[in-house]
């Protein structure tokens, strides 16, 4: 884990912040902080460059500006890569723009997995890494208040996840590097890595449903509830 969570602390930044990021590696394998974004390649946390492998007991200092603003993310980029990200390895990196986005009540949401046999197969689907987590706990908003989600999507063994929102479209934003949405829907596809901002309003009051758009992953944990009230 970084920082003794899954997934990782959410860093956040607004465009154009001096970022340093100190890293230490307590645990018994080598590994990296590899962030998305724009930087230099001594900051990139891969394998023979700049810090490279963080061995055992060493640190590492990442420092950057915070470009493009979007939603990123960041993972361990030492091998046995997919291992290491399945595991936990990762988290959500947001930069905010210089001119603020509207006021909205927002979320990151973070869809993983967990492989609980070490097959190379998940058992278990999640957005924040408790399935089935905002069955029992919705999500609350308020009705006719702007909504915004940061969703990314970290999971391994898997080719491809989703989003799927019930009785309502959001517009879309893919990684978050642009003002203007991309689409109006209701559901977005996503390989490992890609990530993008949705909002939306709710106009109604009641339960409505999100999951991944595949069905066997909200079978086995990936769906919940946002109430309105």
């Amino acid at each position: 884990t970084y920082n003794g969570r899954v997934p990782g602390p959410t860093l956040r930044a607004r465009e154009g912040e001096r970022l340093r990021i100190r890293f230490v590696n307590g645990t018994k394998h080598p590994h990296t902080i590899h962030f998305h974004g724009i930087h230099r390649d001594l900051s990139d946390g891969i394998p023979g460059i700049g810090p490279g492998n963080v061995e055992p007991g060493g640190s590492a200092v990442y420092e950057f500006d915070a470009t493009p603003f979007g939603l990123h993310l960041y993972h361990c980029h030492s091998t046995p890569l997919a291992e290491h990200i399945a595991k936990g390895l990762y988290g959500a990196f947001v930069i905010d723009p210089e001119t603020s986005r509207p006021p909205a009540d927002e979320l990151v949401m973070v869809m993983n997995g967990f492989d609980t046999n070490f097959d190379r197969a998940n058992e278990v689907y999640a957005a924040n890494s408790i399935g089935f987590a905002y069955m029992d706990r919705p999500i609350q908003a308020k009705l006719n208040e702007l909504v915004r989600v940061y969703i990314v999507n970290v999971l391994e063994y898997d080719l491809i996840n989703s989003f799927h929102l019930h009785g309502n479209l959001f517009d879309y934003y893919p990684t978050g590097t642009s003002r203007t949405p991309s689409e109006l829907t209701d559901t977005v596809m996503l390989c490992q890595g890609q990530r993008g901002i949705a909002e939306w309003r709710f106009p109604h009051a009641g339960k409505f449903m999100f999951h991944a758009h595949q069905s066997e992953f909200t079978e086995l944990g990936w769906q919940g509830f946002f109430e309105v009230v």
